[in-house]
């Protein structure tokens, strides 16, 4: 496969959300954003999403389905797609990564990895 045809580049950023968590319940919400820019050759349609999600007790969540948010975009070559989403841990911190898989126009499968997010509370920082 030729990698130029078919490269995306993954940008991920996260937050804690001190609304949306309840600590007294051992909910630590974290938004976070992912920009998605195809720097192939090709356009490239995000087909499904595995996610890796670790609590600071090494407990494993992964979580699979089909598209983001909803959707399954197709990325034009040099376009951007970019969303937003919510998860939640019961540790004030952890990390978070995956990857989509993806489809081209000609129908070659190919991977693009979603770099480790940390995901940490603010409260652990003081």
């Amino acid at each position: 496969m030729n990698t130029e045809r078919y490269k995306l580049l993954v940008q991920p950023e996260s937050a804690y959300s001190e609304e949306k968590s309840n600590l007294a319940a051992d909910v630590y919400a974290f938004g976070y954003t992912i920009r998605i820019t195809n720097l192939g050759a090709e356009p490239a349609q995000l087909v499904s999403r595995h996610w890796i999600i670790t609590d600071a007790n090494e407990q494993v969540q992964e979580v699979r389905g089909l598209g983001v948010v909803g959707e399954q975009p197709w990325i034009e070559p040099g376009a951007q797609f970019e969303y937003s989403s919510i998860t939640s841990l019961k540790t004030p911190f952890g990390s978070m990564r995956g990857r989509y898989q993806m489809v081209s126009q000609d129908g070659t499968r190919f991977d693009a990895e979603i770099p480790e997010m940390v995901l940490v509370a603010r409260r652990v920082l003081h």
